[in-house]
C-alpha cells in the first residue's frame, strides 16, 4: 500500500505505478441504406428515396395510343367477322370512304368550319362571362353576397333543358345555338375561377394594398397569376363542354354543320357518315384537351418538371 506524498520533491521517488487500461476506441461504422442509423431510436432506418425513371416522349405517346389502337382493331375485326353489320355500324374502310366522299364534295369542310365557328364564339362568350363573374364573386364580399347564390342555383339547371326556351326566345337562328354553348361553358369557368381566387394568399393581397396597388392592379398582378392552375382547369372543362353543347345546339333545326350532316345521315341510314360525324366530335374534344395541356406546359412549366412530371 503506498502513502500519498504531498510535497513536490516526493514526485521523483520511485514507487509502484498504477496502470489504467486504455479504452478501446470503437470502429466507426458507416451506415448503409436500409440499416439502422447510429444514435437513432431503434426501428429507424436510413431513408431510400425512390426516384422515378424519366420516360421518353416516344414511349409516353406509344402508351397513350394503346387504347385507341385497341378499339380500332376490335372494331375492324368485329366488322370483318360479321359481328358488326353495316346497318348497325359501318366498317373502318367504309368510314374512310365516307370521309373521302364528304371531303371531296366539300360538305365535310363546310360543316366543320360552321361548327367550329359556333363553338368558338360560344366558348369565348362563356369564358369571358365565367371569368368576370368568378373574379367579382371571389374577390369582393359584396359580389359574393349578391351573385354567388343565384349563380349556384342556375348552375344546377341542365343546359339541355334550356333548348326549348331558347328556341322560343331567339328562334332557330344562330343566336340560340351560340348562346346555348355560352351558357354551358360559363359555369365550369365560374366555379374554377371562384375557387382559384379565394385560394389566393390574403397576406400577399394585403401587402400589395399596403404598397398602394389598386384593385385592378392586384387582380392582374397577384390574383390571376395565383389562380392560374384553377383557371386552366376551368378552361379545359369549358372547352370539352363546348363540344357537348355544340352537339345539342346543332339539333335545333340546323341547316349546316356537323349536326346537320348527322341528321341527314340518320334519314338515309348512312351509318358510315354517322360514324364520321361522331369521330369528328371526338377529335374536336381531344384537340381542345391537347391545346390546354400545351398551354399548361407554357404557362406553368414547373408542374411537369417535378418528380411526378415524367409520369404525365
Amino acid at each position: 500500500m503506498t502513502t500519498p506524498v504531498s510535497s513536490p520533491s516526493a514526485a521523483a521517488v520511485p514507487g509502484p505505478v498504477k496502470v489504467t487500461p486504455e479504452r478501446a476506441t470503437p470502429e466507426k461504422v458507416t451506415p448503409t441504406e436500409g440499416t439502422p442509423v447510429d444514435g437513432s431510436p431503434p426501428g429507424l432506418v436510413r431513408p431510400r428515396p425512390q426516384l422515378r425513371r424519366p420516360r421518353s416522349r416516344t414511349y409516353s405517346l406509344a402508351v397513350r395510343a394503346l387504347g385507341p389502337v385497341a378499339l380500332l382493331v376490335l372494331w375492324w375485326v368485329s366488322s370483318a367477322t360479321g359481328l358488326l353489320t353495316p346497318d348497325v355500324l359501318a366498317s373502318p374502310p367504309q368510314v374512310i370512304d365516307a370521309v373521302g366522299e364528304l371531303w371531296g364534295n366539300g360538305q365535310l369542310s363546310d360543316a366543320l368550319a360552321t361548327s367550329l365557328t359556333r363553338s368558338g364564339i360560344g366558348l369565348v362568350i362563356g369564358l369571358a362571362a365565367g371569368l368576370t363573374l368568378g373574379i367579382t364573386t371571389g374577390f369582393t364580399r359584396l359580389g359574393d353576397e349578391l351573385l354567388d347564390s343565384s349563380l349556384q342555383t342556375l348552375r344546377t339547371i341542365p343546359f339541355l333543358s334550356l333548348v326549348p326556351l331558347f328556341m322560343v326566345w331567339f328562334g332557330i337562328n344562330e343566336t340560340a345555338k351560340i348562346l346555348l354553348i355560352a351558357v354551358a361553358t360559363t359555369f365550369p369557368m365560374y366555379v374554377s375561377t371562384v375557387g382559384g381566387v379565394r385560394n389566393t394568399d390574403r397576406k400577399l393581397v394585403e401587402a400589395m394594398r399596403t404598397f398602394g396597388l389598386g384593385r385592378l392592379a392586384i387582380v392582374r398582378q397577384v390574383v390571376l397569376p395565383g389562380a392560374l392552375p384553377s383557371l386552366l382547369a376551368g378552361l379545359r372543362l369549358s372547352m370539352t363542354l363546348s363540344v357537348i353543347a355544340l352537339i345539342a345546339a346543332e339539333e335545333i333545326n340546323a341547316t349546316e354543320g356537323i349536326g346537320y350532316l348527322m341528321s341527314q345521315a340518320q334519314s338515309y341510314a348512312r351509318t358510315d357518315i354517322l360514324a364520321v360525324c361522331i369521330l369528328v366530335y371526338g377529335l374536336l374534344g381531344l384537340t381542345a384537351d391537347v391545346l390546354v395541356r400545351g398551354l399548361e406546359r407554357v404557362l406553368m412549366p414547373w408542374r411537369t418538371a417535378g418528380p411526378g412530371g415524367g409520369a404525365r
